[in-house]
């Protein structure tokens, strides 16, 4: 890997962590809001380094060594920098499996946002989805189906890897609506500082998901992913104490971070198919991306505020 597509893949991936986690950092502002000092230095000092390298340095490792087990831990760790023709061959065979997963995963996560979720509309459709929300379940259910037919003509093995995406997203999304409901019971009924933070942690481990399995859209190196998705994390804690309420008026950055993800969705499938897309092109569409809904938000909040 060039120097140049290092740097661009760093941050890529902080970008993309930083967007998609903007949810769970408001959930963090309003919890830590209610906590007193000591407690909330605590989860913002050191709650950091657990969220870093116990949740977005170990998830992706264990993944790509759940796919790989000859390779052991460390051969996991520095598979994508070897030179040795076995670990590559390695990852190589695995690659598919899981990319068609997290493709799955991240499709699904779209939709469900574009059915189902509350959102300021962003572009002409969006109103019109949102209403025919019922049909979520019908849709990501005729994907999988389309998908694992393809999958299981290359590969029974991949065809699994797509239904372990799905039964991921579902068990995710579950434990989120869970999460949601007893953060209205802590906010109205009071809790200890020491279960708040536990609870934030918790948390803060179900949202990072999203980051890490969308993170081997950008690359398979681990090292690369736990740099730049710690970079990402730390920026998002410096904004939640600082600027969260800033960063809320950008209405339509929540957009910009689903339309993210159904592109890196895409591209994890269409790579899991054998389709060969540059390593570039991920980030390259996430900074686009981003990039025009965050213009889009700015413009709508300059003429609002005139």
């Amino acid at each position: 890997m060039q120097i140049g597509t290092i740097l661009l893949t760093v941050l890529g991936l902080s970008l993309f962590e930083i967007i998609t986690s903007i949810d769970n950092a408001i959930i963090n502002a309003e919890v830590l809001s209610t906590m007193g000092r000591r407690a909330r230095r605590w989860f913002l000092v050191w709650g950091f380094f657990l969220a870093v390298f116990l949740v977005r340095g170990l998830l992706p490792l264990l993944i790509v060594w759940g796919a790989n087990p000859s390779l052991g831990l460390m051969g996991s760790l520095t598979a994508t920098f070897s030179n040795d023709p076995r670990v590559i061959e390695a990852v190589e065979q695995s690659s598919p499996i899981l990319l068609i997963g997290g493709g799955v995963f991240l499709m699904f996560l779209f939709f469900h946002w574009l059915f189902l979720e509350p959102k300021n509309y962003g572009l002409r459709g969006e109103r019109f989805f949102h209403r025919q929300g019922a049909w979520f379940f019908a849709v990501v259910s005729l994907l999988l189906a389309v998908i694992v037919w393809y999958a299981l003509k290359i590969n029974p093995i991949m065809a699994f890897g797509a239904v372990l995406g799905s039964s991921s997203f579902f068990i995710i999304h579950g434990f989120r609506q869970y999460a949601e409901e007893q953060e209205k019971k802590m906010l109205s009924n009071g809790m200890s500082d020491i279960a708040k933070v536990a609870f934030l942690e918790v948390l803060d481990a179900s949202f990072s998901i999203d980051g890490v399995i969308g993170a081997f859209a950008f690359t398979f190196s681990v090292p690369l992913i736990l740099l730049g998705n710690g970079l990402g994390a730390l920026v998002l804690r410096k904004l939640t104490v600082s600027n969260i309420d800033r960063i809320k008026k950008y209405k339509f950055l929540k957009n910009g971070a689903m339309y993210s993800i159904l592109f890196l969705g895409l591209i994890m499938l269409l790579d899991s198919f054998g389709f060969h897309i540059p390593p570039w092109v991920s980030p390259i569409i996430t900074f686009g991306t981003v990039g025009w809904f965050f213009f889009k938000s700015k413009m709508e909040l300059d003429h609002e505020s005139r």
